[in-house]
């Protein structure tokens, strides 16, 4: 059976507690509050995560090829996929000039 951490119980401060800790923190040049502006520039930390949205992103499918193919750019190592795309573009640049 595991055992179960129990968390202290959170004080809250009392009313006064609360009025001296905002009047020390508002007496505090280096601590002053964030402006309207500086709020309304703020943005949520979860919008700034990851890459940055690609304006011709690529898509996800799902294709079967044969088995030759897959193992020749396999043995080419790491990277295959992207090598496998390029030589899909190729393909395309040099069939749709002809057409």
């Amino acid at each position: 059976m595991s055992k179960q951490l129990k968390r202290p119980p959170i004080l809250m401060p009392t009313a006064q507690e609360d009025k001296a800790i905002t009047a020390a923190a508002k007496s505090d040049p280096d601590a002053q509050p964030l402006t309207p502006n500086q709020l309304a520039a703020m943005v949520p930390m979860r919008a700034l995560r990851g890459r940055p949205k690609l304006d011709n992103a690529k898509q996800l499918v799902s294709v079967r090829y044969s088995p030759e193919v897959l193992a020749f750019f396999k043995s080419t190592g790491e990277g295959w996929q992207s090598r496998m795309d390029g030589a899909l573009r190729e393909y395309v640049a040099q069939h749709s000039r002809s057409a």
